[in-house]
C-alpha cells in the first residue's frame, strides 16, 4: 500500500531508542556511501530515508550532515540536513541551508513550510508569517489555504490574512469570494466577486443559502452570478443554472422589497454589449420581466 512507502522516514522513531536507531544507521551507511560516491550512477537504495531518520533520532547530527554532502542535490535529502541543524540548535543556519536547497526540481512550498516551522518554533511567528505563510500553506482550494494560515497564526486578524492572500493573487480576486463569505465579510465578498470572474455556481449557492438570513447579500450574489453568466463565464452552465440564479435573486430581493431595483440592475447587465445571447433569451422569457413591464 502507498502509505507503507512513508515508513522509512519514521524508521528512527520506530526504533524507540537511540541505541537501536544507531545500529540500524550503521547497517545502512556503507551501502549509501557506495551508491552516492558514484556521481554517474542512478542507483537507488530504499534504505536512504531510514538511515537518515535513524541518524537524526540517534542525535548523530554531524554524521547526518556529512553523509548528505554526498547525496544528490535534492530537497528530499536536504530536508534531513535542516532537521539536523535544528537539532543542533542552529536555527539561523538551518534557514540558510533550506534556502540554499532551492532548485527547479524542488517544491517552493515544501521549503517554505520547513522555514516557517523553524521560525514559529523559535518564537518568531510574525516573521514566519511575513516571509513564508502564504507560500507554505498553499492548499487545493483558496478557502483551505486561508484556514491553514489562520490555524497557525491565531493572533492574526482574519480580515488581514484575507487581504494578504488576495494581494498575493492579482487578477484573481473573485476566487476569494467563498473565503470572505465564510468569515462573515459579506460586503467584501461581493466586492471581490465583482473585481474578477467568480464561479457563477458558487454565487448561486450563496444566494440560495443566504436568501433568508441575509437577503441583501443574497440578492447581490444572485445579480453577480448572472453578471458573470452574461459575460460568458462559468463551466458547463445550463439554463437551470440561469433560472436558479434569477429565482434566488428575486426571493432575496422580495425580502428587502427591492424587486424592481434588482430587475433594473439585471436589465442593465443584459443590455451591455457582448452579453451572452442565450442567457439573455432565457431571462427575457421568464415571468419576472413581463410582470414588471421590462
Amino acid at each position: 500500500m502507498p502509505y507503507i512507502e512513508l515508513l522509512p522516514g519514521y524508521w528512527g522513531e520506530l526504533c524507540a531508542s537511540s541505541e537501536r536507531a544507531s545500529a540500524w544507521a550503521d547497517r545502512f551507511i556503507p551501502t549509501i556511501r557506495l551508491i552516492w560516491s558514484d556521481k554517474d550512477s542512478f542507483a537507488y537504495f530504499n534504505g536512504c530515508d531510514a538511515c537518515l531518520s535513524c541518524l537524526l533520532y540517534a542525535g548523530r547530527y554531524q554524521e547526518l550532515l556529512d553523509l548528505i554532502e554526498m547525496a544528490p542535490h535534492m530537497w528530499h535529502y536536504h530536508q534531513w540536513g535542516v532537521k539536523a541543524l535544528v537539532g543542533m540548535g542552529q536555527h539561523a543556519e538551518a534557514l540558510r541551508y533550506a534556502e540554499a536547497s532551492r532548485d527547479i526540481n524542488t517544491s517552493p512550498s515544501a521549503i517554505a513550510a520547513a522555514c516557517e516551522s523553524i521560525l514559529i518554533d523559535s518564537g518568531m511567528a510574525d516573521e514566519a508569517y511575513r516571509r513564508y505563510a502564504i507560500q507554505a500553506n498553499k492548499r487545493n482550494t483558496y478557502l483551505a489555504s486561508f484556514r491553514a494560515i489562520v490555524k497557525k497564526y491565531p493572533h492574526k486578524e482574519q480580515k488581514d490574512v484575507l487581504a494578504d492572500l488576495v494581494a498575493s493573487t492579482p487578477d484573481q480576486e473573485g476566487k476569494w469570494f467563498a473565503t470572505a463569505k465564510s468569515i462573515g465579510l459579506f460586503d467584501e465578498a461581493i466586492d471581490l466577486a465583482n473585481l474578477s470572474p467568480c464561479n457563477p455556481q458558487t454565487l448561486v449557492r450563496a444566494a440560495r443559502d443566504m436568501r433568508e438570513s441575509n437577503p441583501a447579500f443574497a440578492m447581490k450574489a444572485g445579480i453577480t452570478a448572472l453578471r458573470w453568466m452574461l459575460a460568458g463565464c462559468g463551466y458547463d452552465l445550463t439554463g437551470t443554472d440561469v433560472l436558479a440564479a434569477l429565482h434566488f435573486m428575486m426571493e432575496a430581493a422580495a425580502g428587502t422589497e427591492q424587486q424592481d431595483d434588482a430587475l433594473s440592475a439585471l436589465d442593465e447587465l443584459m443590455e451591455r454589449k457582448g452579453s451572452d445571447e442565450w442567457v439573455v433569451n432565457i431571462l427575457k422569457r421568464t415571468s419576472y420581466f413581463s410582470d414588471h413591464g421590462i
